[in-house]
Order: structure tokens, then sequence, then C-alpha cells
């Protein structure tokens, strides 16, 4: 991955890809490409962004990111629904950081037309 290439895995620059999405210039048209965006979003240290995107009943007041972890891939296992023709979604995936990696199953439901990460859970 070059430097110019989005930290989400997708084949394209930061700013044709997360970058618009971060910016405000667009809203992803799917549960996974918010889920791509918010993995994006930890890589850059984005956290406004984070809770932009985070569905208003599950959202935390404040959100702290630790500086010290580098995220260094994302892989996506499944996505299910999510499209522009429902209303709730999940994407399951794998995040790899310097010293290990997370795989959860993550929820999404459109607020308003927008999609927002409602919450997930850890797996094994």
């Amino acid at each position: 991955m070059t430097s110019r290439t989005c930290p989400c895995g997708l084949p394209a620059t930061y700013d044709a890809c997360c970058g618009r999405f971060h910016s405000g210039a667009a809203s992803a048209p799917s549960a996974e490409l918010l889920m791509r965006s918010r993995y994006c979003a930890f890589v850059k240290g984005d956290a406004g962004y984070l809770l932009r995107t985070w569905h208003p009943r599950t959202r935390p007041e404040r959100l702290e990111l630790d500086p010290g972890t580098r995220w260094t891939g994302l892989e996506i296992l499944e996505s299910a629904d999510g499209s522009a023709f429902h209303a709730a979604g999940t994407v399951t995936f794998r995040a790899s950081y310097r010293g290990g990696e997370l795989v959860e199953r993550s929820r999404f439901e459109r607020v308003g037309g927008a999609w927002v990460y409602v919450d997930g859970d850890f797996l094994d």
C-alpha cells in the first residue's frame, strides 16, 4: 500500500475514497463503506468523524483514541444487507494493528437516510 492509497484497503487514493466521507463532501452509501471509512478514521485519528457516524442512542459523549495504536490492515469477512435497499446491515471484519488484531461483527442502521454505526460484538 502506497502512502496515497486509502488505508481502508480499496484500490483508490484516500481523497477519492474515505477522505470524501471524512470531509463531509459525501456520505457512505452502504454499511460496508461506512465501516471502511470508520476504520480509516481510526488510522487517521479522526475521533470527530467516528462520533458523527455513531448512532445517537449508542454514541459515547467523548472518544479518546490511543495515538500509539498503529493500524496495519483491514479485511472484510462478511457483509449482510446494508445497501441502499436496506434500513440495517452488518459487517464482519478483521482489523490488524501492530501486535495483534480484532474481529468484530458490527451493526449499522440508517438515521435520516445516512448510515451510522450502532454497536458490535467482538469475535474470537
